[in-house]
């Protein structure tokens, strides 16, 4: 394909808003020479408070105004006429079935003959009865379905849908700006931040970022903190994050008689770094998302439960024993069984901190998603191990120790 205006695929993202978290992604497909692509979205979340992605000049940005609805609807603004108009050759939507314009824009885009294609997290968990019809009669309007994990993929199948058209594409943060971030640090910095913390740099340390609510279950962790105190196994805690849980944490904690350092929310990259280089482990007794693609990223393995009808699809980056383990859900001495193998150590050996970010880097990274992405935008089948037909990427080296 030429990289001339004419010949290139025109390419539709539609986002209800695009997330801080979503920025590394969207500029990698912006920086895309064979394509062009266009972002449609709000300018933030109608429904949260996320951060919105600040994007560079590169990125073709359209908005279209979020209206929240009752019942949990939405409907987007100037969606239908902007897609009619421009008349896009793909258009990839956000696949939630709330999204009332999605339904509409979908079904009308099929007929004029545009491909469709829904980026989603698929099932979370096997759907039953009026949900799955309602979900799976959302998806059919796509010509093909872009979900994060396996798993996701397997429910599909069971669902009816062909597995030529589910492709994984994973999920990603900035992983390059992780790496610089990791590189530029002092080697000395993560245990000066361990005396800054807890007055020490030899007790493990085991973090975990997340918002502080009760479906994280940061009590567990708190738990098997104070169960491997009793064991002669201390660790301190650090949690960044905020939320509604905080002060029933603090109680906890003073019960439980275990350190914990409460950082609060940070977006800082460098803040979060230091704290990540600085632990041993971190660990995610609910539920796991984009806190295992952060940690892995700087080489720490993670820890949380093996149940994926509660987890998030970024889950299956943990391999047990290699890049982390795997507990029963709500099962608290597995839990402990499962932080133990990672505070042995004084820091992350450093085979096990290669292993977890050059998983990411190959699996779990923007350059990984732009591969599976535009394969799905030029029409190709879902190939479920096309990775292994990539170029070879440069192992993430570096870093600490």
């Amino acid at each position: 394909m030429s990289g001339n205006d004419k010949d290139q695929l025109r390419v539709a993202v539609v986002y209800h808003f695009f997330a801080h978290y979503r920025r590394a992604i969207v500029e990698r497909l912006a920086l895309d020479p064979d394509r062009r692509w266009t972002f449609i979205g709000d300018l933030q979340d109608y429904a949260s408070d996320i951060e919105p992605a600040q994007f560079s000049s590169k990125v073709r940005f359209e908005r279209c105004r979020c209206v929240r609805l009752a019942a949990g609807f939405m409907w987007q603004q100037g969606l239908l006429p902007h897609l009619l108009f421009k008349r896009y050759d793909v258009v990839i939507f956000l696949g939630a079935d709330r999204f009332l314009a999605t339904w509409i824009a979908a079904a009308m885009l099929r007929l004029l003959g545009s491909r469709v294609l829904f980026w989603t997290h698929g099932y979370t968990r096997r759907p039953t009865g009026a949900a799955a019809t309602f979900r799976n009669t959302f998806y059919r309007l796509a010509n093909g379905l872009l979900m994060y994990g396996r798993w996701a993929k397997a429910v599909a199948i069971e669902q009816g849908f062909a597995p030529e058209i589910v492709h994984v594409i994973g999920n990603s943060l900035d992983f390059d700006a992780q790496q610089a971030a990791l590189n530029a640090m002092s080697p000395n910095r993560p245990a000066q931040v361990r005396r800054d913390l807890f007055g020490d740099d030899v007790t493990p340390v085991v973090s975990c970022t997340t918002r502080l609510v009760a479906h994280r279950r940061l009590d567990m962790l708190l738990r098997a903190a104070g169960r491997l105190r009793q064991l002669g196994e201390p660790v301190n805690i650090v949690l960044v994050g905020d939320g509604p849980e905080r002060g029933r944490l603090i109680q906890l904690a003073a019960e439980l008689g275990v350190r914990v350092a409460f950082e609060g929310s940070c977006y800082d990259e460098s803040r979060i770094s230091e704290i990540l280089a600085a632990s041993n482990v971190v660990v995610a007794p609910g539920m796991v998302g984009l806190s295992a693609m952060h940690a892995l990223a700087y080489g720490v393995p993670v820890v949380s439960q093996d149940n994926p009808e509660t987890q998030m699809p970024e889950f299956e980056a943990i391999v047990p024993g290699v890049t982390g383990s795997l507990f029963k859900e709500g099962d608290l001495d597995a839990l402990v069984d499962a932080i133990r193998p990672w505070i042995q150590t004084h820091w992350v050996d450093p085979e096990v901190r290669d292993t977890c970010r050059n998983l990411i880097r190959r699996f779990w990274s923007p350059e990984f998603q732009f591969q599976a992405i535009t394969r799905a935008v030029d029409g190709h089948e879902a190939d479920d191990v096309f990775w292994f037909r990539l170029p070879k990427i440069p192992a993430a080296t570096g870093g600490q120790a």
